[in-house]
């Protein structure tokens, strides 16, 4: 017959093994109820309404300086913007010279491609 082998250092090893993995289903649970809750959170939260286009401006020399044109929900737009109607976004992009953002496109939305 096969004799299990055993030692008292074996078992304490092994009953803190099945503390460990108690602990980890516990962790996860905790992990699971959290995003649930943000989930049900972000849901709820209404988007803001904002322009559909704005204008990002830059400091040079302590002057305001329109940088790029932006989508209103572009994250990449600095903290200083004004929005724009889309006749006035056109006008900045294709006349002014202001570029577009390279990340939310507002050239592709207004049709105005280079």
């Amino acid at each position: 017959m096969h004799e299990e082998l055993s030692s008292p250092e074996l078992e304490k090893l092994q009953l803190l093994h099945r503390v460990q993995l108690r602990q980890l289903e516990q962790t996860e649970r905790w992990i699971g109820t959290e995003l649930a809750r943000l989930h049900e959170r972000a849901a709820r939260r209404p988007l803001p309404d904002g322009p559909t286009l704005v204008v990002s401006y830059l400091r040079e020399g302590g002057q305001p300086v329109m940088d790029s044109v932006h989508l209103g929900d572009c994250r990449m737009a600095s903290k200083h913007v004004r929005p724009l109607t889309d006749e006035q976004a056109r006008r900045a992009l294709a006349v002014d010279g202001i570029r577009a953002c390279e990340i939310c496109r507002p050239d592709a939305e207004l049709g105005i491609l280079d």
